[in-house]
C-alpha cells in the first residue's frame, strides 16, 4: 500500500474534519497516511501559502470551506495540480437544505458559537469534575446521570466524555467494605447506570495501573478471589435496585458513553425523570 498525503483544510478549528478523516481511515488497516492539518483557512493569502505545501506533497484534499471565493480558489488550484478533492459536508448540507426548504448560512465555525448549548456543556463539565469518585454526593439529585461501578471500570473517563456531550454526571466507586451513601438508592431525577466488567479484564487493567505507578503488582487489589467478590457485589447491587447495567469489558469509552446516552434517551421517551437528548 503506497503512502498517501491527506490534506485537511478547514475555515474553523477543523475538529469536525479530523473526526471524519479518523473515522474513515479506521477502515484501512496498515494504511500509510501522512495527515497535513490546515485549520482557520479564511483568507486567499493563507490558502496560497498552503497550496505551496500541498503542491510539494500532492495527495487527497479533504475540506470544509464555506466561503465561496476561498473554496473556488482551492478547487481551481487543486484542479490545476490534478489533485482529487472531497468537500466533506456538502452531501449532508445539500440534503438538509432540500428537506428544510432553507439555504445554509455558510458561516464558518457556527457549531462552536458560544450559545446556550455551549454554556450548558461548560456547566456540565464543571459539575462532572466536581462530582468525580463519590465527591459531593449531597448534590447528586442535580445530576442527569450517576455512574456506579468498582474501581477501574472506566467511570471517570466515561463521565468526562458524557460531560462534553452536555450531561451532568456524577460517579461513585462500589466498594465492598464501604457501602455508598444511602442517597444513591433514593435518587429520583438522575438515571443511575451500573458499569461492570469481567474479573479477568478488571485484574489486567488494575495490574497495569499498579505497574504504571511503580507499585507492587501483587496485592489484594488484583487478587482473583477478591476482585470476583467485588464484581459480584456490584452486580447484585445493580440488580437489587433495578439499575440498567453496561458491560464495559470490550467497549471503548465512546461506545460505553453511547450506550449510556441511548438508555438516557429511552428513559426520557418513556416519561422518566430524565430530560431527554442533550446538545452535542
Amino acid at each position: 500500500m503506497q503512502r498517501l498525503h491527506l490534506h485537511l483544510l478547514s475555515d474553523s478549528t477543523g475538529e469536525t474534519l479530523e473526526m471524519i478523516a479518523k473515522a474513515a481511515l479506521a477502515q484501512f488497516d496498515g494504511a500509510d497516511v501522512v495527515r497535513h492539518f490546515w485549520p482557520m483557512v479564511r483568507s486567499m493569502q493563507h490558502l496560497d501559502r498552503i497550496m505551496g505545501e500541498i503542491a510539494a506533497n500532492p495527495g487527497l484534499v479533504l475540506f470544509t470551506l464555506v466561503n465561496a471565493e476561498t473554496r473556488a480558489r482551492l478547487e481551481q488550484r487543486c484542479a490545476a495540480l490534478g489533485l482529487p478533492m472531497v468537500p466533506a459536508l456538502d452531501a449532508v448540507t445539500d440534503a438538509l437544505e432540500q428537506q428544510l426548504g432553507v439555504q445554509a448560512k455558510a458561516r464558518p465555525g457556527r457549531q462552536h458559537m458560544m450559545d446556550e448549548a455551549y454554556f450548558a456543556r461548560v456547566d456540565a463539565i464543571q459539575f462532572t469534575i466536581a462530582h468525580d469518585d463519590g465527591v459531593n454526593w449531597e448534590n447528586w439529585e442535580e445530576a442527569d446521570i450517576v455512574l456506579a461501578g468498582v474501581s477501574r471500570s472506566s467511570k471517570t473517563p466515561t463521565s468526562i466524555y458524557l460531560a462534553n456531550r452536555g450531561y451532568k454526571v456524577a460517579n461513585i466507586p462500589i466498594v465492598v467494605e464501604s457501602p455508598p451513601p444511602s442517597m444513591l438508592f433514593s435518587l429520583r431525577r438522575p438515571m443511575v447506570v451500573g458499569l461492570t466488567t469481567s474479573p479477568e479484564r478488571l485484574i489486567a487493567v488494575r495490574r497495569n495501573r499498579l505497574l504504571s505507578l511503580n507499585q507492587a503488582p501483587e496485592t489484594a487489589y488484583v487478587d482473583n478471589e477478591q476482585v470476583t467478590r467485588e464484581v459480584q457485589y456490584a452486580r447484585r447491587m445493580f440488580a437489587d435496585n433495578g439499575w440498567p447495567v453496561i458491560d464495559v469489558s470490550r467497549r471503548s469509552i465512546e461506545e460505553t458513553a453511547a450506550a449510556v446516552i441511548n438508555l438516557y434517551n429511552e428513559r426520557g421517551a418513556a416519561g422518566g425523570s430524565g430530560d431527554g437528548a442533550k446538545p452535542i
